[in-house]
């Protein structure tokens, strides 16, 4: 297993060019359908793979989480994803993914690793309606292989914050109204719902305008249809969004692919662009740097997204 991973920090270089590795793994025959199903986390997220240890049980957690674990020293939340997704299986999860996110880290107990694959982010593309109902939101990309097999991209965030069961609500109060900046809009894509949210009670607690979009994609889209209709008006499109914040990971065009496509059409100039994500190495900051971003900020910490913002938007309006 460590040979499965042991080059996961020069993967790195992919950054920049819309493609991803994934890590796939199994979480067992779900009793109901007859079906094992495949899903995918991003390497990039993923520290380790390991049999599972020894799992200390601790009171009042989430059905999902099963305890803790000592690893090297630390003690870290362990969750069975066939428990939280709601598979019924007899399967006994033998493997812990050990995911490194936002700065933490826990464990995700699943049947089975199988390999790693390298894909384009146009190949990932938005789930459909019924089956983010059925998984409860928890996938946020989905992805056909040549040999028919479906894989489902997890959202990691989705599961975090409902396993860790933080209240935030205290960090949004104490935003204060960005009374200087009244009027200024936000353009910010991110593939996760959770995530968006955050965002959105961020903005609105400064009492910005906000435009959303589900990933990089239809951000594209959406900007060139704004830029189109300044156009018309004989205005800068700066005029109409002042700022874009974009995640990293998302399908079908990702966060390095949409800021490259901005900085590189005219019509864009002047508008800064901030990177959101969980990917906050250093070597993923420069990654973004390299093309074009002008800022980087961490998932998910209201006071530094709200920092950053302002900041961003009145350095722009100077």
């Amino acid at each position: 297993m460590s040979d499965l991973l042991k080059k996961i920090d020069a993967r790195t270089k992919l950054a920049g060019t819309n493609k991803l590795e994934i890590l796939l793994f199994t979480l067992g025959v779900d009793q109901r359908t007859g079906r094992r199903e495949n899903f995918g986390i991003n390497v990039f997220k993923v520290r380790e793979v390991m049999r599972t240890p020894e799992i200390t049980q601790a009171p009042e957690m989430p059905e999902a989480v099963k305890g803790m674990v000592s690893l090297r020293g630390n003690l870290i939340p362990v969750i069975d994803l066939a428990t939280y997704v709601g598979v019924q299986t007899d399967s006994k999860p033998e493997i812990m993914i050990v995911s490194e996110y936002n700065g933490h880290t826990q464990g995700f107990l699943v049947e089975a690793v199988d390999t790693i694959l390298r894909l384009d982010w146009s190949q990932m593309r938005v789930p459909p309606e019924m089956l983010v109902n059925n998984l409860r939101g928890l996938v946020t990309a989905v992805t056909e292989l040549e040999n028919g097999k479906l894989v489902m991209m997890l959202d990691v965030e989705k599961v975090l914050a409902e396993t860790n069961d933080i209240d935030d609500s205290a960090d949004f109060k104490a935003i204060q109204p960005a009374s200087d900046l009244i009027g200024k809009t936000v353009f910010y894509a991110d593939d996760s719902a959770v995530a968006r949210r955050q965002i959105q009670r961020t903005l609105e607690a400064l009492e910005l305008n906000y435009i959303e979009a589900i990933n990089g994609m239809r951000a594209w889209t959406e900007l060139q249809r704004i830029a189109a209709q300044a156009e018309v008006v004989g205005k800068p499109v700066r005029e109409f969004v002042h700022m874009i914040l974009t995640d990293v990971e998302m399908p079908e065009m990702d966060g390095y692919m949409l800021t490259k496509s901005i900085k590189s059409d005219p019509r864009f100039t002047g508008i800064p662009i901030l990177m959101h994500s969980s990917l906050s190495g250093m070597s993923n900051q420069r990654l973004g740097q390299s093309v074009g971003v002008d800022a980087y900020v961490a998932k998910f910490e209201p006071h530094k997204l709200t920092e950053a913002v302002t900041t961003m938007l009145r350095n722009a309006t100077k």
